[in-house]
């Protein structure tokens, strides 16, 4: 395929397999999540414990696979709000221009001058921690990348023949948008998408940790990583899992993103076909 590249390849395999392992985790995981043995604490990874089991005798590798479909979840819709946020706001920013422009971005700009995390931390700490606030939180306050970059492309996507056409035979403004416009600024989109999933993970996993995220009996990595950080000294695999989980996740979508905008950038792939 005309422009594919290794770091593509690899991260789009990584992203596969964590796909697949949160989308089976319930037949791969060898216990159920929440199972608690009292004869079981503290043990090191064996044969019957791959990953080992935590303070109350749960299974280490079941909970890692289940924690991966709350970052999965956590990532998708979160990014999907923002990307639709983006999609919409950066398009008619760079389709109207003038003061509808300058109003947009002039609150984009607002909202860029807040720290986003301590933003989020700041509205967590306003509403009850869950998974469904957590998603929406992180999808109303990372908006601001894809309206800006969908705003550059929609400027000059504007001027192109096409759209000039659609503009004389009197289209209307919604139809041009959404027909000519949105589909042609998909790129940058797409590539912004994938590494917001990457940040979305490191976000739930970072509210989890300090307690104002997904909320237990639920496994997350960031509570995994905080029930198990008092007990390092003794029990290493209580952190060292869940960190290797979060570390591969953030790294196979950083991966996919990179490779999508390589193979997206026109004047990458004529570097790569030289």
């Amino acid at each position: 395929m005309k422009g594919l590249n290794g770091v593509f390849l690899i991260g789009l395999v990584l992203v596969s397999v964590v796909l697949l392992l949160a989308l089976f985790a319930p037949f791969i995981a060898p216990y159920p999540y929440d199972r608690i043995d009292a004869n079981a604490v503290l043990l090191p990874p064996s044969l019957e414990h791959p990953f080992g089991t935590d303070y109350l005798g749960r299974d280490v590798l079941s909970r890692v696979l289940y924690g991966a479909r709350v970052s999965t979840i956590v990532g998708f819709i979160s990014v999907a709000i923002s990307t639709v946020i983006g999609m919409v706001l950066g398009a008619i920013s760079g389709y109207f221009g003038g003061w509808v422009d300058s109003l947009i971005m002039r609150f984009v700009d607002v909202m860029l001058c807040f720290p986003t995390f301590f933003l989020i931390l700041a509205i967590v700490s306003i509403f009850k921690p869950s998974m469904f606030n957590i998603m929406i939180i992180i999808g109303l306050t990372s908006w601001m990348t894809p309206t800006r970059l969908v705003r550059a492309e929609v400027l000059v996507i504007r001027e192109q023949a096409y759209v000039l056409y659609a503009k004389v035979i009197g289209l209307p403004w919604w139809k041009i948008i959404m027909k000519h416009i949105i589909p042609n600024s998909f790129g940058p989109l797409l590539v912004s998408a994938t590494m917001g999933i990457a940040q979305a993970v490191l976000v739930e996993s970072a509210l989890s940790f300090l307690g104002i995220g997904v909320q237990p009996p639920i496994p997350s990595w960031g509570q995994m990583l905080s029930s198990g950080k008092d007990l390092i000294d003794i029990a290493w695999w209580l952190t060292v899992f869940p960190g290797l989980a979060i570390f591969i996740t953030v790294l196979s979508y950083n991966l996919l993103g990179e490779g999508l905008r390589r193979m997206l950038d026109p004047k990458e792939v004529e570097y790569a076909e030289k």
